[in-house]
């Protein structure tokens, strides 16, 4: 049983993907299985993870058909033996210690998460944290975010994990549920993991909001949703929190729409502008209203459906 299993979802990353292993493969913490998930690549990517499977005996890759993240992720998961579970992205890398750095702050803390901070979150603060203190920092996405990469998990909780088979955000869907069932969440900020940003990345539109769809934005709204209902229930005390942070993300995509002219996102816009209308006053009066949000809301949020 190793420390820690590391899972790689590729899927036609050929000009990254060795990049990316090789990152691991120097780790300091030399205890670890490193399970690739080919996911039905029709390039070479597949090809060079099994040359270097050849090479370390601590890697092992499983080709499928082509399915979403989650089905893939899934897929690893079901292969992992290690203490604890971790994650990196094909076009991504990890500095040399990120395994024995992240191994360390859960185990000397008793933490079921440990958090480091990634290139572009830089915090130097070391903060060990109740459940709900963890998620309302989650999302205010400002040390950490929700992607799976940068985060340690105990076995027990990667055990409970079964991401969804469909859609594209499987992060978001996941991530506040995970968290939720831990006993404690470890975070220390400094940079061991580095998010790659480029066109051909799912998480593109975040950096550039042209790229935003409708297909993105429904699918976002969709999970928001479940997200504010499921937490409301299981953290009753915290649950105007969690809603302020489902209203936050609507004036956000709604001021998106509106600066930058987006196209197609009509049916979406309506919806937030009805819905931030109706708790309009409760949404200004929430303690962690930012000032700009409160510009938009009077810029925004009145008159007709669109404005």
């Amino acid at each position: 049983m190793p420390k820690v299993s590391v899972i790689m979802l590729t899927y036609n990353r050929e000009g990254f993907v060795s990049r990316a292993i090789e990152s691991i493969l120097i780790q300091t913490e030399p205890d670890f299985e490193f399970i690739i998930v080919d996911n039905g690549s029709n390039d070479r990517s597949g090809m060079i993870a099994d040359s270097y499977a050849e090479k370390d005996e601590r890697i092992q890759v499983i080709h499928r058909k082509r399915g979403n993240i989650g089905s893939g992720r899934n897929t690893g998961l079901a292969a992992v033996r290690g203490r604890y579970v971790t994650f990196i992205d094909d076009d991504d890398w990890v500095e040399p210690d990120f395994l024995e750095f992240l191994y360390n702050l859960a185990v000397e803390n008793d933490a079921d998460v440990s958090i480091c901070g990634a290139a572009d979150k830089i915090f130097h603060e070391k903060k060990i944290m109740t459940v709900e203190e963890a998620l309302i920092e989650l999302m205010w996405r400002k040390k950490y975010n929700i992607a799976f990469p940068t985060k340690l998990f105990s076995r027990r909780l990667a055990d409970r994990l079964h991401f969804p088979e469909e859609g594209v955000y499987d992060d978001i869907a996941m991530m506040y549920r995970l968290l939720a069932e831990a006993n404690r969440v470890a975070y220390h900020g400094i940079p061991k993991y580095t998010f790659f940003r480029h066109k051909g990345n799912n998480s593109a539109w975040t950096t550039d909001h042209r790229l935003l769809n409708a297909s993105i934005l429904e699918e976002y709204l969709d999970v928001y949703h479940t997200r504010t209902e499921w937490l409301s229930k299981k953290f009753p005390d915290s649950a105007p929190v969690f809603r302020y942070f489902e209203w936050s993300f609507m004036i956000s995509m709604v001021e998106k729409i509106h600066r930058l002219e987006l196209k197609g996102c009509e049916k979406q816009l309506d919806q937030m502008t009805c819905e931030l209308r109706k708790h309009r006053e409760e949404f200004l009066k929430a303690p962690e209203i930012q000032e700009f949000e409160k510009k938009w809301v009077d810029s925004y949020i009145r008159g007709g459906l669109n404005g």
